[in-house]
């Protein structure tokens, strides 16, 4: 079954990190990146850029659009990674090991015909 692990952070926190840091954190997601090829359960993942984003939000026919990416919350969506895994207990598993701090694990949805 396929899960996403949506990586949520704080993007002050990444454009205030110095080039070490960043480096540290490129080399610990490589890292998470082999463990699931390791385990053939690695499918796809991007990190997700802020700086384009818009929001939109439909009401009454209407559409209010926002710069930025942000759902009213300190945290935003900064990337996913889609896993192949046996069941929730081992996608939770993959997310323990992912880097980043805030991980939410959601199953793919998968329509066939």
């Amino acid at each position: 079954m396929k899960y996403a692990l949506l990586l949520y952070g704080n993007q002050e926190t990444w454009s205030n990190a110095t080039p070490e840091q960043r480096q540290e954190t490129i080399a610990a997601h490589g890292r998470f990146i082999e463990l699931l090829n390791e385990r053939g359960a690695f499918l796809d993942g991007e990190e997700l850029g802020t700086g384009a984003a818009v929001s939109l939000r439909k009401k009454d026919g209407q559409v209010l659009r926002t710069d930025g990416p942000f759902v009213e919350t300190v945290e935003h969506l900064g990337g996913y990674y889609v896993v192949e895994a046996r069941d929730l207990d081992e996608a939770i598993e993959y997310a323990k090991a992912c880097p980043e701090r805030i991980v939410e694990v959601r199953p793919v949805v998968e329509y066939r015909e």
